[in-house]
């Protein structure tokens, strides 16, 4: 359910919406590491100024950690 979210979310947010891949890993009980992997020209749309729109993801992301338990953290990456 998460990781279907930020992948639509952040492929509205780019221009080059068919490079948007997210995963998840889990590292602990009740803690996943979400990455977004993005063309390289739109990690600046993702992350935002001043970090405002990696931040409003995390944010919303933090309402499925009310429901379910589970904490998780975001990482962007540019593709290789």
């Amino acid at each position: 359910m998460v990781t279907e979210f930020v992948a639509e979310y952040a492929k509205l947010l780019v221009s080059y919406p068919d490079d948007i891949a997210v995963s998840v890993k889990n590292l602990e009980e009740n803690y996943n590491e979400i990455t977004i992997v993005a063309n390289a020209e739109d990690v600046g749309k993702l992350i935002g100024k001043e970090g405002r729109m990696i931040n409003s993801i995390k944010t919303v992301i933090s309402g499925c950690k009310a429901k379910g338990g589970t904490n998780y953290r975001v990482n962007v990456e540019s593709k290789k």
